[in-house]
């Protein structure tokens, strides 16, 4: 489950960064006007709920995504991660499929596997054939693990195709693994120009993103190895000459996980949590830019070491008026015509944001909603961390598409214990409160 705010981002304001002067970042006026309320959608399933104690087996939903199966939409998959409680897979009903178990600790003080995120990629060439994968960014072990989709194996769809071998993706060593500066969000990305496919890894703690290209390895295994870094700001200047970093605990920065690639033409989306939504080429060339900020952007904080949370100073006016602290989730929705959208989880404020998808039209802010309690049996999404859509009919239940996001307290609680699960939204009643 996501940790309050206020016990995770803390430190004081910093100079600002040659890197951060050289992206240009523009000036921008806070439009404070609040509007009406966005409009509600509600989920049609729910996932069972996950306990992130003992009992629950550590598991804490995270991040989704949607595999499709062509031959029979109806029968397509959802797969979840559960961070130490690994990876979950549903149908279409929200019931559970299949459950894999992260990779035990390396050593006795060593941290187990932990799986954060998840993205899909479609028809990789293996030495035993092409195959589709869930790929999922394992924070305890900094690697990325590999699992081939077959629908109807016996045991279950996922298969674990990982090369033995496959190198942590930040860490030198494993006291640097033990600091868990490790691989965090995930993006995956085939350039159709080449046809070679990448993971694109996000930093926990720290403002990098890392282009590994995805490889055959011997034994039908997937491997991968590093093709660039880059370090997107952690300090910023303001119009009125001033520097800030948003306030975090002493030596962590601030860090991105939700990303999402446009696979038209190669754009990623990468949402740095206390900052906002940068937009840049996928192979990690070009300059980054800003595309819109969070309310908290420029609101100095203090941090206090004795009850861990941070104090914010007055808002100068500087940040956006759409994204209310963390950003978390990016997904897209594609339409055939090249139209469609970007979506923003606006954790904060339990709603989510749309923007338009072309980058002619600067991605603009297009309309946002909030996913709300179908009935007492079925609640909606609060503070949300990963979400994914698929604009593509999937048999009788969701033939508009799907959008699934993650609900960060799951209802009804069963007394103190953190509850997570997984919302399924059809995606036809988003796309008709947004246009509305």
């Amino acid at each position: 489950m996501t940790t309050p705010r206020v016990a995770r981002l803390i430190v004081p304001a910093v100079a600002v960064t040659l890197a951060a002067a050289a992206l240009g970042i523009p000036a921008q006026a806070h439009d404070r006007h609040s509007g009406d309320a966005p409009p509600a959608v509600t989920p049609r399933a729910e996932t069972p709920v996950l306990h992130d104690d003992d009992a629950g087996g550590n598991a804490d939903a995270d991040d989704p995504a949607i595999w499709r199966n062509a031959a029979d939409p109806g029968r397509s998959l959802v797969v979840a991660t559960a961070k130490e409680g690994g990876l979950r897979v549903y149908d279409l009903d929200a019931r559970p499929v299949q459950s894999i178990t992260p990779p035990p600790a390396e050593g006795e003080d060593d941290a187990p596997g932990r799986f954060n995120n998840v993205d899909l990629v479609h028809g990789l060439r293996l030495s035993s054939g092409r195959a589709d994968l869930a790929v999922t960014s394992d924070r305890g072990h900094d690697r990325l693990r590999f699992y081939r989709i077959d629908r109807d194996r016996p045991g279950g769809p996922l298969t674990d195709v990982t090369d033995p071998a496959a190198p942590a993706v930040f860490s030198k060593d494993q006291d640097e693994v033990n600091d868990q500066r490790t691989a965090y969000g995930l993006a995956t990305w085939t350039d159709r120009a080449t046809g070679r496919s990448y993971a694109l890894v996000s930093r926990r703690e720290r403002t990098s993103i890392a282009l590994l290209e995805l490889r055959p390895a011997p034994g039908g295994k997937v491997t991968y190895r590093k093709i660039r870094t880059v370090d997107l700001p952690s300090a910023f200047r303001l119009p009125d000459g001033t520097s800030w970093s948003p306030c975090a605990e002493p030596d962590e920065l601030p860090q991105v996980e939700g990303m999402v690639v446009d696979p038209a033409d190669g754009t990623l989306y990468a949402g740095q949590e206390d900052v906002g939504i940068w937009r840049l080429r996928a192979d990690l060339t070009g300059t980054p830019k800003l595309i819109d900020k969070v309310r908290e952007y420029g609101v100095p904080g203090v941090y206090d070491e004795e009850t861990e949370e941070c104090t914010p100073g007055a808002d100068p006016g500087f940040g956006g008026s759409k994204l209310t602290a963390d950003v978390e989730g990016l997904t897209l929705v594609t339409e055939p015509d090249g139209d469609g959208y970007l979506l923003a989880s606006s954790q904060g404020d339990d709603t989510f944001v749309a923007y338009d998808r072309e980058i002619a039209d600067r991605n603009e802010y297009e309309g946002g909603f909030r996913v709300a309690a179908a009935g007492p049996a079925l609640d909606g999404s609060e503070e949300c961390d990963g979400a994914a859509a698929l604009n593509a009919p999937l048999g009788s239940r969701y033939p508009h598409g799907l959008l699934v996001v993650q609900d960060g307290h799951d209802t009804p609680a069963q007394g103190e214990r953190e509850a997570t699960g997984f919302k399924f939204v059809d995606l036809g009643d988003v796309m008709d409160s947004v246009k509305d």
